[in-house]
């Protein structure tokens, strides 16, 4: 089966289920490489796409939570400006922090879904409903997934994760319409900002 380009594996948990999803950062949210200037600073490069996916999902209500081995600066920062709330950062353990978030959250196992891309994330994509990997995952992730992403890590592979969960719920085009409504006002209110600035000047 085949939906937003993805290759659907098997079959898991109605996805209808699904209301928390959990991602990797590194190969995930971006392309697994590392940049660090001069003075020691990591930088990263995210997708725009999955950004606008990730606030999609949750202007619909849904959860989103960040559990990483690794943290930094351009991490943080990005992170806050989608607006996920729960980031569980520098975890070596990613089963256990997955089983604590689900506890603090009051859900279960198979109300999460899960997009990971190397060994570490293992444990999560075992537990949960609906286990994700990316195109270019390793050959250990690919054989637990149940959804295949058309895109690799960090070129909009979240974005073809969550347009094919949204659309399994019937959601998709409410998330479509929500998303365009938002972006019309900012521009609108972008548009008289400059205006009236212009006026003043």
């Amino acid at each position: 089966m085949h939906q937003a380009g993805c290759e659907y594996t098997r079959a898991t948990v109605p996805l209808a289920r699904i209301r928390l999803l959990c991602l990797d950062v590194d190969g995930v949210l971006t392309d697994g490489g590392i940049s660090i200037d001069d003075a020691g600073h990591e930088t990263k490069r995210f997708h725009v796409r999955d950004g606008a996916a990730l606030r999609m999902w949750s202007r619909l209500g849904f959860e989103t939570a960040v559990i990483t081995g690794r943290s930094g600066m351009a991490l943080r920062h990005r992170l806050r400006e989608l607006g996920v709330k729960h980031v569980i950062s520098g975890s070596k353990e990613k089963g256990a922090a997955f089983e604590a978030l689900l506890l603090e959250m009051k859900l279960e196992a198979s109300d999460a879904a899960m997009i990971g891309d190397d060994i570490p994330d293992l444990p999560i994509l075992r537990r949960c409903g609906f286990p994700i990997a990316v195109r270019d995952a390793s050959p250990e992730v690919l054989a637990v997934a149940a959804l295949i992403t058309s895109r690799a890590g960090g070129n909009g592979a979240v974005r073809d994760a969550i347009e094919h969960i949204l659309k399994a719920k019937g959601r998709w085009s409410d998330a479509v319409r929500t998303f365009d409504a938002e972006f019309r006002d900012s521009a609108e209110s972008t548009a008289g900002e400059t205006t009236c600035e212009g006026m003043g000047a």
